[in-house]
């Protein structure tokens, strides 16, 4: 071998390096059960994630972090200590859930807080009982010392980089990724959660932190476990919280090359197209990165809004589309999931007036099991990945995986698309659409899976006959509940 096709695949591979999801089969898609209990995750996974096709769970952090007065979902973002207890559940818990899903083809992902520690708190104690003293930058339960962190100062200018990355995010105190201790620390942790068999992991402001820094501890981490059913030498998936919106110092693009990204740009483009903000034909380009400054599809995690951003943090404001909005809120995932640009996740949710309330939750503090009444939630968390306008799109993906655009149609704010020969789709933003549209399916007779599915041989939502050409008359109409139609071959009486 030449010293040039040596380098050639040596960049290659760094290159794919951690931007494989390794989802079992043609599954294609996750879902992030924000808060939810190990347990019920893994009943989640046994009872409908496997069996309706979803890839993967991004679970909220698992490790140790400090009780708050009235328990706000934020807690779990500053850690004390990187023992696996959580409002979520044990070690011994995690690791079940983790080989229930995965025996059912479920990936679990874990949400990984690794920029800072705690902000200042007294007394702090954590979620697994580890006391810390946060003003003196001592954490015992790791351990860390003020040895471990950045002199704390403020970010106040996001036009600065070393600040973004050396002070402060809003208040948590700020580790040095560049010490030798705390990365060891930092991938001793990740290694242990390797080793109980996940798939990868969220990195949790990532912007925050210096690129050669995480790429120093992503090469440490361990390779995947073929008896976790890997395949040899896998890396593990990593997607980087990296919020750039333009106009700032810190760019995605300086992460993009060594592991995945979350594109926060995708969702706040969703959102303003699906609220009638801007013209939908437009999305004919999406598959352009460079008419969307989106970063290249095969490294971009996309999404329609997340946990952060449907409570107005992170990035998007009132672009954001979140199930408070159902109908625009299903269109825009709907399109997310036909579309093949990324690797897509879906929001699944707990309900909230204010946004710092926490999930469901006993007087103690312990979460709440969701209740589910004919296949929905009924006691306060919404779980949209239940929502068959939404599971019914991630089967669609799933099937289409593979097959390119075509017989693209559009009329401003009404547009419609094929995948190959096995799927077509069409939105409606404004008025109503009726069109003879080339659907590029064989004839016959098909089921909307937006409005119904198969049911005894009959459509149970709206039914569509396509012809021997390959066309069929769409309609969506403007009083409808639904503003999209998906057709497939599976879906076809």
């Amino acid at each position: 071998m030449s010293f040039f096709s040596f380098s050639f695949i040596s960049l290659l591979a760094i290159a794919i390096a951690h931007k494989d999801p390794h989802y079992v089969n043609d599954r294609t898609t996750m879902v992030h059960l924000f808060e939810w209990k190990f347990v019920d995750i893994a009943k989640e996974c046994e009872d409908f994630l496997g069996p309706m096709g979803y890839g993967g769970v991004q679970v909220s952090p698992i490790n140790e972090n400090l009780v708050i007065e009235n328990r706000p979902w934020f807690e779990r973002y500053q850690p004390l200590s990187y023992k696996i207890i959580t409002r979520s559940g044990n070690e011994t818990e995690f690791k079940d859930m983790v080989e229930r899903c995965n025996k059912v083809g479920v990936r679990i992902y874990v949400d990984a807080v690794i920029n800072h520690m705690t902000a200042n708190a007294q007394p702090a104690y954590g979620t697994g009982g580890t006391s810390a003293k946060p003003e003196d930058l001592s954490y015992p339960g790791v351990p860390y010392s003020s040895e471990d962190f950045n002199q704390p100062c403020a970010i106040q200018n996001y036009n600065n980089a070393l600040e973004v990355r050396n002070c402060e995010l809003a208040g948590l105190h700020d580790l040095n990724q560049n010490k030798e201790h705390v990365r060891n620390k930092i991938v001793e942790f990740l290694n242990k959660v390797i080793d109980l068999g996940v798939a990868g992991f969220r990195i949790d402001a990532a912007k925050h932190m210096w690129p050669d820094d995480l790429k120093a501890i992503y090469s440490q981490i361990k390779k995947l476990s073929s008896k976790n059913g890997y395949p040899d030498n896998a890396q593990c998936y990593i997607y980087q919280e990296v919020i750039d919106l333009g106009g700032e110092a810190v760019s995605k693009f300086e992460y993009n090359d060594f592991a995945g990204v979350i594109e926060f740009q995708s969702g706040i483009v969703l959102g303003s197209m699906f609220r009638g903000q801007d013209n939908l034909a437009r999305l004919q380009t999406f598959n352009d990165e460079n008419a969307w400054r989106l970063i290249p599809s095969s490294d971009a995690l996309t999404m329609v809004d997340n946990h952060d951003n449907q409570r107005g943090h992170g990035a998007g404001g009132a672009n954001i589309l979140t199930h408070k909005d159902p109908k625009p809120y299903k269109t825009a995932v709907a399109f997310m999931l036909a579309h093949p640009y990324g690797h897509a996740r879906v929001m699944s949710s707990f309900a909230f007036d204010d946004p710092s309330q926490g999930p469901p939750a006993n007087s103690d503090g312990s979460i709440i099991s969701p209740e589910i009444v004919n296949g929905e939630c009924v006691n306060g968390w919404v779980c949209e990945h239940r929502w068959p306008q939404i599971y019914r799109m991630v089967q669609f993906r799933n099937l289409v995986n593979g097959e390119r655009i075509e017989n693209w149609w559009s009329n401003r704010n009404q547009i419609a698309f094929s995948r190959g020969r096995k799927g077509f789709v069409a939105f409606n933003v404004e008025g109503d659409l009726r069109e003879k549209l080339q659907t590029g399916l064989p004839a016959g007779t098909y089921c909307d899976v937006i409005t119904g599915d198969v049911v005894d041989g009959e459509c149970s939502g709206k039914s569509v006959q396509v012809d021997d050409n390959g066309t069929a008359m769409i309609e969506i109409l403007s009083n409808e509940p639904e503003g999209a139609l998906a057709l497939n071959i599976q879906a076809k009486l």
